[in-house]
């Protein structure tokens, strides 16, 4: 090809990644502009019986009565899901977005491998990209010691239309009695104590009691996806109720096209909080449906504070996506905190003083619309009482976003922030 066709070829690509960029850009604008509204015309509070019929309609879970709740944080997390597994006496199933090799995967892998030589059923589903780098030989080695282990959503050409749509979901079930959720997942940045970057700030939840059943359906929709196997018989017993338990409800995101359990929960407890509304979340880009909706609780009186990732987050990107809604929030009387010490990879959502939200879901589309989550809830004074002390040992931790600082932002940083508008629904 001559130097003038080179040029003209040159210029033809040009032009098109032009207008495509152009495109996903006005894409990305139009579906921010336009975001999801759910009208609740008398919303219910979190934590009321309405409340909770109202999630059951729309998710299909209900709230069971009668559970123990432990809040684990940090790397105690790790520990209490491996002597758990180190216990079990008939089955484990295990679920997780990320299990990296590491001494934390080590430990895992020795337990599972333990357990199957000892005879009890042991499950393990991991996201075939999330776990990417966990590899075949690791694979081979918990089979050949008679660990079940599957792949969820490998790349193959006749499920290309789902590839987008992964399985963020960390889940933990021991005996059919113990279940484990939140945002941990099995890497050696999830062990210690948040104490520098290299080891990353979380929330998980231990739960006992009938709820369980609900944690192991949310691993079965995985595994039965995976490897057609239904599991039955000891992996579903029945369990009786703590007479001092508490109520909690598990909700499933699943991807339909349509509105996820996740984006359901999180519209109806913003729109019904009364008193409070603080939330922790390690990626946050509301659309302006959601926007709109934290911006109306703050205008109506509600205590908002939202905590975020600040400069040490592991998506920049992520991060500029939601600062395109901090002038909005703020001037609504939100108040907007970013952590300083290490990565904050911890959701959590307290609403008022009796009802707490935990789990993998995070603030973004990716988890509204496009991953496999799930969340707990909890009716409890006493758990959100010591969440609520966690988020304010967290804000120990961070630094308040300031308005007029903020407007006063260079012009290359709200470029930035507004280009992030083209990619906002794949974050």
């Amino acid at each position: 090809m001559s130097s003038s066709g080179v040029r003209r070829a040159a210029a033809a690509a040009g032009a098109g990644a032009g207008l495509a960029a152009l495109y996903a850009y006005q894409v990305g604008k139009y579906q921010r502009s336009v975001g999801r509204r759910f009208n609740i015309d008398a919303p219910p509070a979190p934590g009321s019986d309405e409340f909770n019929r109202l999630l059951e309609a729309m998710t299909g879970t209900p709230q069971r009565a009668g559970n123990r709740v432990t809040v684990l944080r940090n790397g105690a997390t790790l520990e209490n899901m491996r002597q758990a597994i180190s216990k079990a006496t008939s089955t484990v199933d295990f679920s997780s977005y990320i299990f990296w090799p590491g001494e934390a995967a080590e430990g895992f892998m020795e337990a599972f491998i333990d357990r199957a030589r000892a005879g009890v059923d042991v499950n393990v589903v991991v996201d075939a990209y999330g776990s990417a780098k966990f590899g075949p030989g690791n694979v081979e080695r918990l089979r050949e010691a008679g660990v079940d282990v599957a792949l969820f959503r490998p790349p193959r050409w006749y499920t290309l239309n789902r590839l987008n749509n992964r399985m963020h979901r960390r889940v933990l079930i021991v005996d059919g009695t113990i279940g484990y959720t939140g945002g941990v997942g099995v890497a050696d940045v999830w062990t210690g104590d948040a104490e520098n970057p290299e080891h990353w700030r979380e929330t998980h939840l231990r739960l006992e009691g009938p709820v369980v059943l609900d944690v192991f359906g949310a691993f079965m929709e995985n595994w039965m996806e995976a490897t057609g196997e239904l599991l039955t018989g000891v992996h579903v017993p029945e369990v009786d109720p703590f007479d001092d338990g508490v109520g909690v409800q598990i909700t499933r995101g699943t991807p339909t096209g349509g509105p996820t359990g996740t984006s359901e929960l999180f519209y109806a407890a913003i729109a019904g909080a009364r008193q409070r509304l603080w939330m922790t979340t390690a990626y946050f880009s509301p659309d302006a449906g959601f926007e709109e909706a934290l911006c109306a609780a703050a205008e109506r009186g509600v205590d908002v504070r939202i905590l975020v990732n600040g400069q040490k987050v592991d998506k920049e990107i992520s991060r500029q996506a939601g600062q395109r809604s901090y002038e909005p929030l703020a001037q609504a009387g939100a108040r907007i905190f970013e952590y300083d010490r290490t990565m904050l990879h911890a959701k959590v959502l307290l609403v008022d003083d009796t009802w707490a939200n935990v789990g993998s879901g995070n603030f973004d589309a990716r988890s509204f619309d496009h991953d496999l989550e799930v969340n707990a809830s909890v009716t409890d004074r006493a758990c959100v009482e010591e969440l609520a002390g966690h988020f304010l040992d967290d804000l120990e931790s961070s630094s308040e976003f300031d308005l007029a600082t903020w407007r006063r932002r260079s012009l290359r940083k709200r470029v930035a922030e507004r280009a992030t508008d083209a990619v906002r629904q794949s974050l």
